[in-house]
């Protein structure tokens, strides 16, 4: 993820892409900070978890932009997330999120909506990065009412 990362930033810088190249390095800088805090390198499978961090606050952002009628600073926070998200994994869409929860439910024996929690580490430890968890917790809570 980082070696790509570099690469990508350094074929920004030569094709001169000054929107897509101030993205990148915001999310160098910001797995940077995490590495400082941890006093390690985080490690890859982390770096989704932080890119969807960074996703949520700027689509917060791009909606008060909009709100406020500030069309060029929310044109730049919607550059930041299309950037953002070429990193991610691919999201699971509802259907295929309904199939998996289905699947881990019945592994995990969960019958009630008290072992939701079960439920739920197995799915953020499975597919981090893939699946929307506030929706994927829904889903959950649904399914074992």
């Amino acid at each position: 993820m980082r070696d790509r990362l570099r690469a990508e930033t350094t074929a920004a810088l030569k094709a001169q892409d000054k929107a897509r190249l101030s993205a990148l390095r915001l999310i160098s800088a910001e797995i940077q900070s995490r590495d400082i805090a941890s006093k390690t390198d985080i490690p890859d499978q982390d770096i989704p978890a932080v890119l969807q961090k960074m996703i949520k606050q700027r689509r917060e952002s791009l909606t008060i932009y909009e709100k406020a009628g500030r069309t060029e600073q929310a044109r730049q926070e919607a550059v930041e997330i299309a950037v953002i998200e070429e990193f991610l994994p691919k999201q699971m869409d509802e259907a295929e999120a309904k199939t998996v929860i289905a699947a881990v439910v019945k592994e995990v024996g969960a019958t009630s909506p008290k072992e939701m929690g079960k439920v739920m580490g197995v799915l953020k430890e499975r597919y981090a990065g893939q699946m929307d968890f506030g929706k994927a917790s829904g889903l959950v809570k649904a399914l074992l009412s």
